[in-house]
């Protein structure tokens, strides 16, 4: 979604093709606290996400959605690339294409595989991960799929594999927070910028 690393120096632009059923606002129209996010994105990225372009259609969700977000990668007890994976399996079940592409490219990026990404989204249980990576996305898909089932065991095989509380925490959030946003990428019919498909490859 977000923290891309690319060639700085963009200025910021709404794309109107960023999604299919709702209208994207101009980039002047903004509230000023929105457009120096989306400019810090841009500049950070090379380019601005559409993400950030169609939640600038209600700008009260844009604050909350990315306040979370930040709060999600920067307090945390995961490693980034353990937070891509979240992602990508949690939106590899959910079918989300925004999400599959644009953290495909951060899984790339961070876990410096080019390959991995697409392993996650096919079928994380037989991608070259290990186990502790295994039983994390095997709870963060079970909270997807079937959230009633979720139970003490799950929380003590992530213990047995190596994760702290706060961890345990974050995998959840995790996984929840992106339940949320492979939902409203779907509902919104996001598109994902074209920059995203060979990031990190």
């Amino acid at each position: 979604m977000t923290d891309t690393d690319s060639e700085p120096g963009t200025d910021p632009q709404l794309n109107d093709d960023a999604m299919e059923r709702f209208p994207v606002p101009a980039f002047e129209d903004l509230p000023e606290d929105l457009q120096e996010r989306i400019a810090e994105e841009t500049e950070r990225s090379g380019f601005t996400p559409n993400v950030f372009s169609a939640f600038a259609y209600k700008p009260s969700h844009f604050r909350a959605f990315f306040q979370y977000h930040d709060a999600l990668v920067e307090d945390t007890a995961l490693a980034r690339e353990e937070i891509e994976m979240i992602v990508v399996a949690v939106s590899g079940v959910n079918h989300c294409y925004y999400c599959n592409v644009a953290h495909g490219a951060l899984v790339r990026i961070y876990a410096e595989d080019p390959t991995l990404a697409d392993q996650l989204v096919a079928n994380y249980r037989t991608a070259d991960i290990n186990e502790a990576h295994r039983t994390m996305l095997d709870v963060a898909v079970k909270l997807t799929e079937r959230p009633t089932e979720v139970e003490p065991a799950d929380f003590e095989a992530l213990r047995e594999a190596g994760f702290s509380e706060e961890a345990i925490w974050d995998i959840g959030a995790v996984a929840a927070f992106y339940n949320l946003s492979n939902r409203m990428a779907m509902f919104a019919e996001m598109q994902p910028n074209d920059e995203f498909h060979t990031l990190g490859r």
